[in-house]
């Protein structure tokens, strides 16, 4: 009976045992459903989402979890347990500035990618706004490319301008000479319209960093008149590098690869060779845009020469003559002998053709600027250097700018296809000049006219600036650099 009783106490025990087993892992296992829900509810709002496997070995190792109360408790005869609910947060790594800037320059290079392979299926395909853009296929090499790549430039583009240096060498520049667009554009970046929308205060979320220099005034404070020694140039520019340099991390990050400066200076280039880095590596926007002189296109920008008289276009150039006014004469120009070309024009044809007038200097009762405008064609031969601003005074005045010139790189030539409002001829066609300008077909004639008053939005210095004038262009060429992208 003992053994009988001794065993029927075992078996209500082990029965008792099985019972509060099987109670124990239901209530387990209800907690480990509610905390899974919960779990599950609070990751459908999070940003981020954590895969089942991960979410066990958190439960079971308990690292990095962080406890939070649970609204609820559960309460049994044997238990009463005031649960936690486990939350695993996850937070992003600070990205650095310069790590922000990258994924918004790779979707601008992907959107102007898709512009570009669309417009090569169809050429016709514009989505443009005809008030802000007029496109044309023959003057742009590929309109819809470039509005694309300017919409991303205004939506993205950020300039640091460096406050280092003193004026006048530093934070000013000539604003009423032949070198007007380089103190326009600094006085631009500076504080004008254009700093509103692209400068920017805070040169970690900058793409590119502005060193504001005038080469122009370097030559008149620095350069010692007639002498050939042009190292004080190259001083300043060498000891301002290492001013921004030892300062500020920005130029030793890239080596002043997204660093720019802007000369229209013949010297410019010179200047810029206090550096060696600033030479090779940094974005130098030049009026000397001289192949045989160092300058890069795929790096470099070139930039178009504007002479300002007393700080303003000429209101004659602003309103040139209807279409189908007289143009009496075929080709004109008027300008000091400098440099290997002009020397060989003038020596074949000043003051020898009546409808092809090439003078040296005008007399006081000859106006230069109805010349332009009674003008066919504007021949526009390089001097010392490059750069003329006969071609924007060319361009304003609607008169075919003839380019004479050697190893010149032309403005905007990124986005501008020059051969559609411009004629290119070599130095031995000069003896010739009035044979090959006659020989152009009038339907040709016109069609260079109409790209000259497409392109003409592009080379105008406006104040306050305008969509698409000639600053914002010098910044487009400065962001497609940057970008390392090709508008073909």
């Amino acid at each position: 009976m003992r053994i009988i009783s001794c065993h029927g106490y075992s078996l209500r025990l082990l029965s008792s045992l099985c019972v509060a087993s099987i109670f124990v892992v239901m209530i387990l296992s209800s907690h480990f459903c509610e905390l899974m829900r919960t779990f599950y509810s609070n990751s459908k709002s999070s940003e981020y989402s954590v895969p089942l496997l991960e979410l066990q070995q958190k439960l079971t190792t308990h690292d990095h979890v962080t406890p939070l109360r649970s609204d609820s408790t559960t309460t049994t005869t044997a238990f009463n347990l005031n649960r936690t609910v486990p939350r695993i947060i996850r937070k992003k790594a600070k990205l650095s500035g310069e790590q922000e800037l990258e994924p918004g320059l790779a979707r601008a290079r992907a959107s102007i990618r898709r512009a570009t392979a669309a417009s090569k299926r169809n050429r016709s395909a514009m989505s443009l706004n005809a008030t802000d853009f007029v496109p044309s296929d023959r003057v742009y090499r590929n309109p819809t490319a470039f509005y694309q790549s300017y919409m991303e430039m205004e939506r993205r583009f950020k300039v640091h301008v460096y406050t280092e240096g003193e004026p006048p060498i530093a934070h000013d520049g000539p604003c009423k000479d032949i070198y007007s667009v380089e103190g326009r554009f600094i006085h631009e970046m500076e504080q004008g319209a254009v700093a509103k929308r692209f400068k920017t205060k805070d040169p970690q979320r900058a793409h590119v960093h502005f060193m504001p220099l005038s080469v122009t005034w370097m030559v008149r404070y620095l350069y010692t008149p007639l002498s050939p020694d042009i190292a004080p140039l190259r001083r300043f520019v060498s000891d301002y590098v290492r001013l921004v340099s030892t300062k500020h991390p920005f130029w030793n990050r890239t080596s002043g690869a997204d660093h720019f400066m802007l000369a229209c200076h013949d010297w410019g280039p010179h200047a810029s060779k206090g550096n060696p880095f600033l030479y090779n590596t940094s974005i130098r926007v030049l009026c000397n845009a001289n192949t045989s002189e160092g300058f890069n296109p795929q790096k470099d920008v070139s930039l178009p020469e504007i002479h300002l008289y007393g700080g303003n276009v000429s209101p004659k150039l602003l309103t040139p003559p209807p279409d189908n006014a007289s143009r009496p004469y075929l080709a004109f120009f008027a300008g000091g002998i400098h440099g290997p070309i002009r020397p060989i024009l003038l020596n074949h044809w000043k003051n020898r053709d009546n409808v092809l007038r090439v003078y040296e200097y005008l007399s006081k009762d000859l106006d230069y600027d109805s010349f332009m405008l009674q003008s066919k064609f504007c021949l526009c031969p390089s001097g010392h250097e490059v750069a003329s601003p006969r071609i924007v005074e060319a361009i304003y005045a609607e008169c075919v700018p003839v380019i004479l010139s050697q190893n010149y790189v032309l403005p905007f030539s990124d986005v501008l296809k020059w051969e559609e409002f411009s004629i290119q001829l070599d130095v031995s066609d000069i003896p010739r000049l009035k044979n090959v300008l006659r020989a152009v077909p009038e339907e040709k004639y016109r069609r260079l006219k109409e790209g000259l008053r497409v392109v003409r939005r592009h080379f105008m210095l406006n104040q306050p600036p305008k969509r698409f004038d000639v600053f914002h262009m010098i910044l487009h060429s400065v962001w497609l650099r940057r970008l390392n992208v090709k508008l073909d």
